[in-house]
Order: structure tokens, then sequence, then C-alpha cells
């Protein structure tokens, strides 16, 4: 038993003795993953546990940041809204007819998001301060 211990001891030591004095590229990517892991944990920590302190109270007034973001939603609700969304519609239409499918999807994706924007911020995002 004694003289397993040993051996394992042993061979653990040259095995980390190998990695730290010349490392093969999978094991300098996997100390480079754990030591950028081991920042981001540690660095993240204090605003993790932000909840938990009361030194954190800040207010802030946010009166223009929505009255530019009710002005983005009034372009896009209006007729600038209804012309992006037609003519990727349109655009859609036309690249699906010369085989470009994933463009089509993705002007597809531009016009419905144009119509749907104010619900889906609505539904993801707080917003009452937008009128």
């Amino acid at each position: 038993m004694f003289n397993k211990v040993k051996k394992l001891y042993i061979t653990s030591g040259q095995y980390v003795g190998a990695v730290l004095a010349a490392p093969s590229k999978m094991q300098g990517l996997a100390m480079s993953f754990i030591a950028g892991l081991g920042i981001l944990l540690i660095g993240s920590q204090d605003m993790s546990l932000a909840q938990l302190q009361d030194r954190y109270e800040i207010e802030y007034n946010d009166e223009r940041v929505d009255n530019v973001i009710n002005a983005i939603f009034v372009y896009l609700e209006g007729s600038f809204g209804a012309l992006i969304m037609v003519s990727a519609g349109l655009l859609a239409i036309v690249s699906s007819a010369f085989g470009q499918y994933r463009a089509a999807l993705g002007l597809l994706a531009v016009a419905v998001g144009a119509f749907l924007l104010r619900s889906l911020v609505g539904t993801f995002f707080n917003d009452e301060g937008i009128a």
C-alpha cells in the first residue's frame, strides 16, 4: 500500500514538473483557460455580491435615455419603420427567388423585428419610463 502511494506521488510530481517545465500546446491552453476563469471569477465576485451590500445605492435620472429610446421607437413605428419593413420584405422575396435563403431569412427577421420591436422590448425589458 505504501509503495503504491509513493509511486503515485512520484509519477504525479514528475507529470507536474514536466507540465511546468515544458508544457504541450493543450496543457498551455488549459492553464490559460484556468487562469482566465480564475481572473473572471475573482473580478466578478464583488458585483455578484452587490445585492447584499448597502454601499451600492446609486440613483440616477434616466429621463434623457427614456426620451431617446422613445424617439427611436417613434421612428421605427412610424413611416420609417414601415419603410424598413416593406423594403426588407421585398428584398427577402427577391433574395429567396435568387436562391439566397440565408439572406432571405435574415431580411425576414428584420422585417418582423421592425414590426414587433416595441412589444419585444416591453416583454423582455423594463419599459415603465418609455412613453
